[in-house]
């Protein structure tokens, strides 16, 4: 009989190593914008950092999962914790002596950025070992949890904390990462490394994640569809709401209760996740999710109420929170261990790529068409994305295991499974991470999957 993940050791210490990070990186995330706003007085420098983050990510996500496979994923992660320790070390010195470069901001951006491309698939791989296939759902959900909170309460601190004195949210990011270094160094499982492997940046190792996800009709059916095309139609809808209920920018309350409630939508999915066994309705989960996003839609196109708009968007980010817990539990246990890392990266790169489209997506439509046309027309691409997750023969299928490869040999690291194997979830909703936000991966942002 598996332990409790109560009594899981490795588990408790690596929910911990999350809370610590994300905290940190969160409390960071909010201070390093402000910074060099506070500095230099320009709003675009300022959000160079969000966008040079960004770019480093999706740049190094796919040499990451290469690493991830290859290295041993527990020293993998330590390494990381030095590395982004050093960076944040260095910043917040800076900041405590009264200047911190701009060139020196972009840095700690970037290096966090790409050690996070490294971190999140190894982090996904040592979660596969340290938690029974039969709890990974439980497990992941408490993860998800766990950030969803974190990402409530660590700009609020943050905030504060900036106010207080510049360097304060540094130095609670340096703490954070110094307590989430310490517990993974106490995590006593290991998940070994590939024994043979060729260069880091080969063709075949870097799409080696896209080619086994690409195999599987269900997996590529839900993360181009439910994954992408829904990622992108529900960052239009979200800005566009955002922008219609602050009254074109007059005033930020609206939009911002509609925002907010989207994050509580997230951490209520994640804490009902574990009661509605989403591995077990997965496709039931995931056809609701995207037809309720196409009533919100409909629905946001008359509203004039935020709270209304809030709440209908809260439902669809709940039920894409489980229906994405789901999901990724199916995709975790259909891997084979020696592609963990790529997989995961693979996915989350497919989730993520369009990201920073649909707010500029969303704008666009609401300049050219107005609210109501504008909120019609995501809509009606949110409406196709539907029947297609609704009809199509590979989702009602489920996940089956490809053949056999060279790489993997028949039975090697991949279990049996079928339309809603084992529960998990490392990643949820999609979303983009700052450093170290994502411990074993996952967080929410939208309607899709990003690990």
């Amino acid at each position: 009989m598996a332990t409790p993940l109560r009594s899981n050791r490795d588990f408790r210490l690596l929910w911990m190593s999350g809370l610590f990070a994300v905290l940190g990186s969160q409390m960071g995330a909010l201070a390093l914008p402000l910074l060099i706003l506070k500095e230099t007085g320009s709003p675009v420098q300022a959000g160079t950092v969000g966008t040079v983050s960004i770019c480093a990510v999706l740049i190094t996500m796919l040499p990451g999962g290469v690493m991830a496979d290859r290295v041993e994923r527990r020293r993998l992660m330590r390494l990381c914790d030095v590395g982004s320790l050093l960076a944040v070390t260095a910043l917040t010195v800076a900041v405590w002596n009264g200047h911190a470069p701009m060139a020196l901001v972009l840095l700690v951006a970037t290096a966090g950025a790409v050690l996070n491309s490294v971190y999140a698939p190894a982090a996904f791989g040592l979660l596969r070992a340290v938690v029974p296939p039969d709890q990974m759902g439980t497990a992941t959900a408490r993860l998800q949890a766990r950030t969803a909170t974190v990402r409530l309460v660590g700009p609020l601190v943050g905030g504060a904390l900036f106010g207080i004195h510049d360097v304060l949210p540094f130095a609670a990011q340096f703490l954070g990462l110094f307590l989430s270094t310490v517990c993974v160094a106490l995590v006593r499982t290991r998940s070994s490394a590939r024994k043979k492997a060729g260069s880091v940046l080969s063709r075949a190792e870097l799409t080696a994640g896209l080619g086994f996800l690409w195999r599987l009709p269900y997996l590529r059916t839900v993360l181009l569809v439910f994954g992408l095309g829904m990622n992108f139609a529900f960052g239009a809808l979200t800005f566009t709401a955002l922008a219609v209920f602050s009254e074109g920018g007059r005033s930020g309350l609206g939009g911002g209760f509609v925002i907010t409630c989207v994050s509580a939508g997230a951490l209520a999915g994640a804490l009902l996740a574990p009661r509605l066994s989403p591995d077990r309705h997965i496709r039931t989960l995931l056809v609701v999710t995207c037809w309720s996003c196409v009533v919100t839609a409909g629905a946001l196109a008359w509203l004039s109420s935020p709270l209304m708009a809030g709440l209908l968007c809260a439902v669809c980010m709940c039920l894409s929170t489980v229906a994405s817990i789901g999901f990724l539990s199916t995709l975790l246990v259909v891997t084979p261990e020696d592609r963990v890392g790529r997989v995961q990266s693979a996915a989350s790169f497919l989730s993520s790529i369009v990201q920073p489209f649909g707010p500029l997506a969303g704008g666009a439509l609401l300049t050219a068409l107005g609210p109501r046309n504008a909120f019609g027309l995501v809509g009606a691409v949110l409406a196709v994305s539907a029947a297609v997750m609704t009809l199509a023969p590979s989702v009602r299928k489920g996940a089956v295991p490809p053949p056999a490869t060279p790489e993997s040999p028949e039975g090697a690291g991949t279990p049996p499974t079928h339309e809603a194997p084992a529960p998990h979830e490392a990643g949820a909703a999609p979303g983009a991470r700052t450093a170290h936000e994502v411990r074993p991966a996952h967080e929410a942002a939208g309607p899709g999957v990003a690990s």
